[in-house]
């Protein structure tokens, strides 16, 4: 290891136990690292199916022949980012990426080519004889599906936290019923999954283009930074609430569809950032040395001057997370969001849209939004703290 990748290495370690120390962030920590609980195991968290169970002898698992190729997906990539992160080989960070991409894609295939699962799900089948007439049966902590609207039990809709406690059938709901009568704990729990993937994979195209854009304007400048900063001012005036809007109306609501146009419209901040800091870069003896030495262009952009003008740009990309979560939610509160999938903001849609203000659809599902947000503004501003030497010396002053 030279003598740059160890200072590197202390750089990062300094920078990450600053982070840590910062004001909220082990809350924040706490309260994302829970969503992605949520979100990796919400099938198994909250179903009407059971898990498994025996009857007549027989173990079976039902829960498995209705899986679907993302539930599959989102269980490989969170096993593999896992092994990656306790064996005892560190491989470089395009290497476990690299990895994490081809498992995935690998299990994505195979569970096209494998998984079949209904098209249509009865849920009323799961509380009949042939499910609850058994040896024994286990199953999940909710036992309400987010797409069960209990019309097994009859007229259901809106009810508030525990008030079907008392109900012949014994249905508990500890936070209440929806206005089609579903769980709404169900819901918040698979709602996360479409929160956090909208708001990871959104800022990630971004980053990407604000990049690629922004490390060509800054290591060229002159007519190329001339041209992309009027590219990016065209994307800076164009907004993207009213954007995904427009796209809504025409094309109908797609969570892929609001990720691209998240993604592709808010990358003009990221390209600003990495901007500023390769034109400080350029001129530094190392990136002289290696345009002197032949490089390629790819690898002076990437690998020699990214790592060390990164830090701002991980700061950003707390907040950008934040704010596409903050647009999904809008444009479900607004009732132009996704239609089959739960979402926090279609909940809270529900709160205002009866005669009677409901109260459990405001709490839950805005606590939920806000909890999140605050989340990654903490953390940003932890991260942010720890990288601006301005702020740590006037902290050591103090």
């Amino acid at each position: 290891m030279t003598k740059q990748q160890i200072s590197q290495e202390h750089l990062s370690r300094r920078l990450l136990r600053k982070t840590l120390n910062g004001p909220g962030v082990s809350f924040a920590l706490f309260w994302i690292g829970t969503l992605v609980i949520c979100a990796v195991f919400a099938p198994f968290l909250a179903n009407s199916m059971p898990l498994m169970m025996s009857k007549e002898g027989e173990i079976s698992f039902p829960i498995l022949r209705y899986l679907r190729t993302e539930d599959v997906a989102v269980l490989a990539a969170f096993f593999t980012i896992i092994l990656l992160w306790v064996i005892p080989i560190k491989f470089k960070f395009r290497v476990n990426l690299a990895l994490v991409v081809a498992v995935l894609a690998a299990v994505v295939v195979l569970a096209n080519l494998y998984l079949k699962p209904p098209q249509l799900v009865i849920y009323d089948n799961f509380r009949t004889a042939a499910y609850t007439e058994v040896d024994w049966r286990v199953m999940p902590p909710i036992p309400y599906a987010p797409q069960d609207y209990l019309r097994s039990y009859g007229g259901t809709g809106l009810e508030a936290p525990l008030a079907a406690e008392a109900d012949q059938q014994a249905r508990i709901h500890l936070m209440g019923t929806e206005e089609n009568g579903a769980d709404v704990l169900s819901r918040m729990i698979h709602a996360s999954r479409i929160a956090l993937s909208i708001g990871i994979v959104a800022t990630s195209i971004s980053m990407i283009l604000g990049i690629i854009i922004g490390g060509f304007m800054g290591y060229f400048s002159g007519i190329v930074d001339m041209l992309g900063m009027r590219l990016v001012e065209i994307f800076e005036a164009i907004p993207t609430l009213f954007l995904l809007l427009t796209f809504v109306a025409f094309f109908g609501s797609s969570l892929y569809m609001m990720m691209v146009i998240i993604g592709v419209t808010s990358w003009s901040g990221y390209a600003r950032y990495i901007r500023a800091e390769f034109l400080k870069l350029r001129r530094q003896d190392y990136v002289q040395a290696a345009v002197a030495a032949g490089l390629p262009l790819r690898s002076i952009l990437f690998r020699h001057m990214l790592p060390n003008g990164v830090a701002p740009l991980l700061v950003a990309a707390s907040f950008g997370v934040a704010s596409a979560i903050l647009a999904e939610a809008t444009l479900s509160f607004l009732g132009l969001g996704l239609v089959d999938d739960p979402s926090w903001g279609q909940m809270l849609n529900q709160s205002v849209t009866s005669a009677n203000f409901n109260w459990w659809m405001a709490v839950f599902p805005g606590g939920a939004i806000f909890l999140t947000v605050f989340a990654y503004t903490l953390i940003g501003e932890a991260f942010r703290d720890a990288i601006d030497p301005n702020l740590s010396r006037a902290a050591g002053v103090q």
